[in-house]
């Protein structure tokens, strides 16, 4: 761990005082929600310095590289913080010790996959910079990008990837020797429609209409995936 970036950043905040650190920690705060209303282009240093009630001085004394590293700090950090609880999430439904009867994998997995919506609304304001990345990518910074991707999609896509590797050793799941494939088919089938319609949960779902197309996910994910096993 000790060459990768994260490790790195890792070591400056051990190595930084508290009062800095809290100070930091403050800017960020502040920072998010000011990124999260106008995003990455239109936010401007002078309105995210005024939001944590700092000068612009003090705000770069605290991140040198201005607005890209602030963004990244902040992207970074609630990316963390959604990282954690989708694991924790997957975790509590596909015990990797106990795989489900076969009657009980769609049960399961479309608890799964109602665990990962309820997290959209619970951390409302790490996906509205979610969506001001995409709508931005080409004016987001490529390193930017890169932190926000290893810090959160990445190692979630890995163990999504795994759970459902183990539920294919257990004869639950036929991935047709690409798992990673059929990891990202799961995701883009219980959350695309429900993403585009809710606008990252901004505009959220009636609870009957989201249950309809998280099942409608999942059996369609089931359809291509299952190996005809009985199911609930």
């Amino acid at each position: 761990m000790g060459g990768t970036d994260e490790a790195r950043r890792e070591e400056a905040r051990c190595e930084m005082s508290p009062r800095k650190l809290r100070k930091q920690q403050d800017i960020a705060n502040a920072a998010c929600a000011v990124f999260g209303r106008e995003g990455y282009a239109r936010a401007s240093v002078d309105a995210l310095a005024a939001a944590a009630g700092v000068s612009t001085r003090t705000l770069y004394n605290h991140f040198p590289g201005g607005k890209a590293q602030l963004f990244q700090a902040v992207v970074t950090w609630t990316s963390g913080e959604v990282r954690d609880a989708q694991l924790a999430c997957l975790r509590a439904t596909l015990d990797p010790e106990h795989p489900p009867r076969p009657e009980d994998l769609e049960r399961d997995l479309v608890a799964l996959a109602r665990g990962l919506i309820r997290l959209m609304a619970e951390y409302a304001y790490h996906f509205a910079l979610v969506r001001h990345i995409h709508a931005e990518a080409d004016h987001v910074p490529p390193e930017v990008l890169t932190a926000w991707h290893e810090a959160g999609p990445a190692p979630v896509g890995r163990a999504l990837t795994e759970a459902l590797a183990r539920l294919a050793d257990a004869g639950l799941l036929d991935l047709h020797d690409d798992a990673a494939l059929a990891a990202g088919h799961f995701t883009a089938l219980i959350s695309h429609t429900i993403t585009q319609f809710t606008h990252y949960g901004v505009l959220p779902l009636p609870t009957a209409e989201q249950d309809r197309l998280i099942r409608g996910g999942v059996s369609a994910f089931l359809r291509a995936y299952g190996t005809g096993l009985p199911r609930a």
